[in-house]
């Protein structure tokens, strides 16, 4: 326990600089920066008492490393709140509405409870695209790049931070060596999504793109976040300017550590065998195309047109990103079930994206098959393979935990919902309660209905966002962590 909250003091005094950059927009919009500056003094007043307080500390290990996790994922969004109260920002005021969109930001969901984006100042509007942008990778791994005392331990930390079952020993680097090239490919993608945005907005062919709004989409697609400082999210931009914004979203989908090697290494070989990735792709060319029939046939948008807001409005859902060009809750009945089932899709592990990930789809699909197969032959010697490799039995194990737990996760936030519907008179219907549930727990934002791509969460009661609040903490954590807290045994050995 000491070890855990001496690690979380460090990671908190560390995140005490994030408040930096905001207090110095707001000081060049020329709005007040102290709501920043308090909250920054705050965060490292109680980093460094936690610091103090547990003094020297044994190496962190994996029990250590799920108590960090959760703390961390708690405190910060706590933390990242508070301006908004502070600063008394409409519609952010009431804590509860804050801490909703906060946790949406750092979690990289995009469901917010604004019904007006454009009543906040530039200083909010940049820090709750920073939030994004800060959490997408996320602030641990961050940390673990820039952290020399964070080495020791700093594996099982990667490991839980990171979405997805990834392999951190892949690159055969030191675990700050790996979060580093982490966020390397991370600022390289960044800093490309910026000057493409800017440069459409320089060159006249999208005069919304200015610098501010090149930068706040660019962090939103990278991170696969989907806050936008525009009311109609990527509505009103430019063809041109959503064909950018689905290839930066359908690159920041890729495992990062699979960019690395495609863009420092070289090692394309290895890359073209990655079957995560060809499956990702397939699935993106196959559902856009079901999507284009289906907008076609339902004579929503045809043509080009349709095409594009069919490739982008797949991307956006399955790399849980939220960006909408059009209200999807109009759209048919195929259109509307194919967008539910993405949610659960999700993008490659070792990406930003939010949901169960492409290659946990895969390796339960391998593991049924060779159910079956060894039903036919019981004495046959049959493992399953990934690109080449065995999946050992816990990987195995992991995968139908973790799919397990999603479900039990979105049955019980789903039930929450429809309670709370029914004890307020909301009216919030049983499809739009699954849809809320199933895009808050996958980092998707929007859902169907009144919570639909140009809707708010605001009309929602207060345990309905709370409990949607806490699906958003558990798809960013992946479950596990905050389950493992949750049992008895956890706290008695």
């Amino acid at each position: 326990m000491r070890t855990a909250l001496g690690v979380v003091g460090a990671l908190l005094a560390w995140f005490a600089v994030a408040f930096v950059a905001p207090a110095a927009v707001a000081l060049a919009a020329g709005e007040p920066p102290w709501p920043f500056l308090v909250t920054g003094l705050a965060v490292a007043l109680t980093g460094l008492a936690l610091k103090r307080l547990t003094g020297e500390r044994p190496p962190l290990g994996v029990r250590e490393g799920f108590l960090v996790v959760v703390a961390v994922w708690l405190l910060v969004p706590a933390f990242g709140a508070l301006p908004f109260v502070l600063g008394h920002v409409p519609q952010l005021d009431h804590p509860v509405d804050a801490y909703f969109e906060s946790m949406s930001g750092f979690t990289a969901t995009g469901a917010t409870v604004l019904t007006d984006v454009g009543a906040l100042g530039p200083d909010m509007l940049f820090w709750r695209q920073f939030t994004h942008w800060l959490g997408g990778l996320g602030i641990i791994v961050l940390a673990l790049a820039v952290l020399p005392r964070l080495r020791i331990g700093g594996r099982e930390l990667l490991r839980s931070e990171l979405p997805g079952p990834v392999e951190v020993e892949s690159l055969g680097a030191t675990v700050r060596g790996t979060a580093r090239r982490l966020w390397k490919v991370y600022l390289a993608v960044t800093a490309l999504g910026v000057l493409l945005l800017a440069a459409l907005g320089w060159a006249g062919l999208d005069r919304r793109m200015d610098l501010f709004n090149a930068f706040s989409y660019a962090t939103s697609a990278v991170s696969l976040g989907g806050f936008t400082p525009e009311a109609d999210s990527a509505r009103g931009l430019a063809p041109v300017t959503q064909w950018v914004l689905c290839g930066l979203m359908a690159v920041a989908g890729v495992n990062l550590l699979r960019l690395y090697r495609l863009a420092a290494l070289r090692q394309f070989r290895a890359v073209s065998r990655d079957e995560e990735l060809r499956l990702y792709l397939g699935l993106l060319v196959v559902s856009t195309s079901v999507m284009a029939v289906e907008l076609f046939v339902a004579g929503t948008v045809a043509g080009l047109d349709g095409v594009r807001h069919a490739a982008f409005q797949t991307v956006s859902v399955m790399t849980t990103t939220g960006f909408a060009t059009l209200n999807w809750s109009d759209w048919g009945t195929l259109a509307t079930l194919t967008l539910l089932a993405l949610m659960f899709v999700g993008a490659c592990a070792g990406s930003a994206s939010g949901s169960i990930k492409v290659v946990r789809h895969l390796v339960l699909f391998r593991f049924a098959r060779h159910e079956l197969e060894q039903a036919v032959h019981p004495d046959a010697v049959l493992p399953v393979r990934v690109s080449g490799r065995v999946v050992d039995n816990p990987t195995l194990r992991s995968a139908l935990v973790f799919a397990l737990l999603y479900l039990l996760a979105l049955a019980l936030g789903t039930l929450g919902l429809a309670l709370d519907a029914e004890a307020s008179a909301a009216g919030t219907g049983a499809f739009t309660a699954l849809g809320a549930a199933a895009a808050c727990l996958g980092n998707v934002g929007p859902a169907f209905g009144e919570v639909g791509p140009f809707g708010s969460y605001a009309p929602l009661g207060e345990l309905s966002k709370a409990v949607l609040t806490a699906l958003m903490l558990l798809g960013r954590i992946e479950i596990v962590p905050l389950a493992v807290l949750l049992r008895r045994g956890y706290w008695r050995a």
